[in-house]
């Protein structure tokens, strides 16, 4: 039956645990109204959402874990139970121990650090001297570094403020991947150096603030590379950041390239606004949270405030992105609450294929989009299996307008970043044809005043296939476009154009 009571069955993130405290995820069931969470046969707690962290426990221990799902009718099911590990604990290395000096930063937005004191040597010290399990340890107060590279197998624990100098000469270029391509790249004041890393965890109640803004500026002055990020962790199997606020980078905010088993929980990111409300004039480019060419990624519990994606799932570009051919796949994104810039996209570098993304039970308040599925001519992609489900969306800014680099509140489109196109002229089919199938959107209510309510345009030589909308109302200053469509669902979708265009479709097959 439909609306059956299942059994729940849980996502066990077995980096997801740090000394005294364990986060497990579960499937969403429509016929549940609550979960009751259980550890150890203790009850913990109740709550309507899909995941829960159980803090307060012991180091080292392990945990047996089950939730009991609570249908309408009172009915209870009980999943199967996991067995989750807390880590051992380990040597605690204050930065301060090392020679780490706290500093006054009167102004955090355009901060000069020259005069202040660098601790870059003497975190980095403390970080080389960690051993397996231990912690690096960032007390209260402002401590003002460079580069910073980490190791695997180690927590970096930040109760005050990793400030990033705004010394160029503090971040070295390196090679790794922007946009899609491997270039040279000022360092990122968080990263991760070459080769193969496992075991990250970064956490803590501070924050990592790149000093962006004026970095941007020293950065644009001397072009000798790339940007640089806030935090860039590469080649790593087994990264869990918790709790902490990273803000203010000079391009993307966070980023992970070739990584496996990622997990936010409970993450802050700002790169529009600081959070008293003042704003981070000039720098662009300034996404979120970008997973790049990753694998089992899970976000949750985050709140995100972006200049532009707030979440972009990335794979490479053109022929450079199919010949490394590193899918970004199995990513779920849910319960986050997202508060300036464009929503989650995927793409538009997709050329190492994007398959198996939910996006599920998340707030979207004035920003300009909501849901972007993007992979224009070139990238040569499969972009497949993408859904987004019980998500509100709701923008009163009149900031941005439709253009070719977003084109409305929901929308999917292999034009994009083109600014005028004909949506009936065909091109040859090859190599960088982007294909996209398997895209689905569910339970949604969005509203915009601003741009097309729903934009779904793929290529006349590559039309978009099985497109399914269901239980929808938008609203927009347009209604919805569709073209190009081979197989397209709708199901109690309800679109209103603020200008009495509803919708407009054009060689579209309806299922």
């Amino acid at each position: 039956m439909e609306n059956e009571l299942k059994k729940p069955v849980i996502i066990a993130l077995d980096n997801a645990c740090t000394e005294d405290s364990i986060a497990i995820l579960w499937e969403k069931l429509d016929a549940a109204v609550g979960y009751e969470v259980f550890v150890e046969d203790v009850f913990l707690a109740t709550t309507e959402s899909t995941d829960y962290t159980a803090g307060g426990l012991e180091p080292g221990g392990e945990y047996e874990v089950y939730v009991v799902a609570i249908g309408g009718d009172g009915q209870r099911v009980k999943s199967e139970s996991v067995v989750l590990h807390t880590a051992a604990r380990g040597r605690v290395l204050d930065i301060t121990d090392y020679g780490a000096v706290a500093s006054e930063v009167d102004n955090p937005i355009m901060a000069d650090t020259q005069r202040l004191y660098d601790c870059t040597q003497a975190v980095q010290r403390a970080i080389d001297e960690c051993g397996a399990g231990d912690t690096v340890y960032v007390p209260e107060g402002t401590f003002v570094t460079g580069a910073l590279f980490l190791k695997s197998d180690m927590t970096l624990k930040v109760d005050g403020r990793l400030f990033g100098s705004s010394r160029l000469a503090d971040y070295p270029v390196m090679r790794y991947r922007f946009e899609g391509r491997e270039s040279d790249c000022y360092a990122s004041l968080i990263n991760t150096a070459d080769g193969e890393h496992a075991n990250i965890t970064i956490c803590g109640k501070g924050s990592i603030d790149a000093n962006g803004r004026k970095l941007f500026m020293e950065i644009m002055k001397e072009k000798k590379a790339v940007r640089g990020r806030a935090v860039c962790i590469r080649n790593t199997d087994g990264l869990y950041i918790k709790d902490i606020t990273i803000r203010q980078s000079p391009a993307w905010c966070l980023h992970t390239i070739y990584c496996r088993n990622v997990a936010l929980n409970n993450v802050k990111i700002f790169t529009k606004y600081a959070e008293d409300g003042r704003r981070y004039e000039d720098i662009f480019n300034g996404d979120g949270f970008d997973p790049d060419s990753c694998s089992n990624v899970y976000v949750f519990n985050c709140l995100i405030g972006s200049q532009d994606d707030c979440i972009a799932i990335k794979s490479g570009r053109d022929a450079e992105g199919r010949v490394v051919g590193i899918p970004s796949e199995d990513i779920r994104i849910s319960n986050c609450s997202f508060t300036s810039g464009f929503g989650v996209a995927v793409g538009s570098e997709t050329s190492g294929d994007v398959r198996r993304v939910l996006v599920q039970d998340c707030v979207f308040k004035d920003t300009y989009s909501f849901a972007s599925v993007k992979s224009p001519r070139g990238r040569g992609s499969m972009v497949e299996d993408i859904t987004y489900e019980n998500c509100v969306h709701d923008n009163t800014s009149t900031e941005h307008h439709d253009c070719r680099w977003f084109r409305g509140a929901l929308y999917v489109d292999e034009f994009y970043s083109v600014e005028e196109f004909d949506e009936n002229s065909a091109e040859p089919v090859n190599e960088g044809t982007p294909h996209i199938r398997n895209v689905h959107f569910k339970n949604i209510d969005t509203k915009t005043v601003a741009g097309n309510a729903v934009f779904i345009m793929g290529l006349v030589e590559s039309p978009l296939e099985n497109i399914t909308l269901e239980n929808i109302r938008a609203e927009g200053l347009y209604g919805m476009k569709a073209n190009n469509v081979n197989g397209m669902s709708l199901k109690a979708v309800q679109v209103k154009g603020l200008n009495g265009s509803d919708y407009i479709f054009n060689n579209v097959k309806i299922m």
